[in-house]
């Protein structure tokens, strides 16, 4: 039997847009938002990947600013001002020239928690790895109003054990902003890792994406049971919907494959665990 919490609410909301290169510019639009969804009652507010910078351009890149400076101080700001918490896809400094894409957790006018993007997108002709950093760690989660809440980023929900990993350490709720681009069959792609991903770890999922240009928009909230509780086309905007602990526990006394499992997720990464195999064959 899988213990019950006394029911709560979350009303969780998704920015859909389209960031320009200027973070400055950025930041007022989201400041905007972050207004409008306080006074329509959302608690957790999710922007896209690439929120504060985005470059359609492969020769210019995007800006990149220190977290305590510019895009994130001004935002974490208007989330203290409203009393919501805010995440965010930013572009962090990285080493020899290439940032992190990096999510901020933002709550209090603080960083409450921070990702940097673990699963660079080199495929269908991209190569993220090229001009990004990819991140180490640490996958960490959250807490909003009760609801524990983890993050990845875009390309990361391709590897279901990420998304395992942060249903093991107790979320709720995984924010994924995103920035997807368009190609031969990836809204299809998208939604299905959406569903796939909610319902295999009986979480919520929120994904908040870029749209415009090469983007596909079609942010969406997925309850635990792969229902798209709310979704958006192309237009920018706001989606809400509200999540709630009565149905996830509904959920996961119903399909309680989290306790069934035979196998357990080893949440070495890839290159710590090459470099320990490697050592033992010395």
């Amino acid at each position: 039997m899988i213990p019950l919490r006394s029911s709560a609410d979350l009303v969780v909301g998704c920015v859909q847009m389209r960031s320009v290169l200027d973070p400055q510019e950025n930041l007022e639009r989201a400041v905007a938002y972050v207004e409008t969804a306080a006074r329509a009652g959302v608690r957790l507010l999710v922007f896209p990947e690439s929120a504060s910078s985005r470059s359609d351009d492969p020769a210019v890149r995007p800006i990149a600013e220190p977290l305590d400076l510019g895009f994130v101080p001004g935002l974490a700001a208007a989330a203290a001002r409203a009393g919501i918490t805010v995440v965010a896809g930013v572009m962090e400094p990285g080493p020899a020239g290439r940032p992190y894409n990096t999510l901020v957790a933002l709550d209090g006018g603080r960083v409450l928690s921070a990702y940097r993007k673990l699963h660079l997108y080199d495929a269908a002709g991209f190569r993220e790895s090229d001009t990004v950093t990819p991140g180490d760690g640490p996958v960490a989660t959250f807490d909003v109003d009760g609801f524990s809440i983890g993050m990845m980023t875009c390309y990361d929900i391709r590897f279901p054990e990420l998304s395992r990993l942060l249903s093991d350490r107790g979320a709720d709720v995984i924010v994924v902003p995103t920035s997807w681009v368009r190609g031969p069959m990836k809204e299809l792609h998208w939604n299905t890792f959406c569903r796939a991903r909610a319902i295999e770890n009986t979480v919520y999922i929120a994904g908040a994406s870029q749209t415009g240009g090469n983007r596909i928009g079609r942010t969406t909230i997925v309850g635990p049971d792969g229902i798209a509780e709310a979704a958006a086309g192309t237009d920018e905007g706001l989606v809400l919907s509200r999540v709630s602990t009565a149905r996830l526990d509904r959920t996961r006394e119903t399909f309680p494959m989290l306790q069934q499992r035979r196998f357990r997720i080893d949440a070495t990464p890839r290159s710590a665990g090459l470099a320990r195999v490697e050592e033992a064959a010395r």
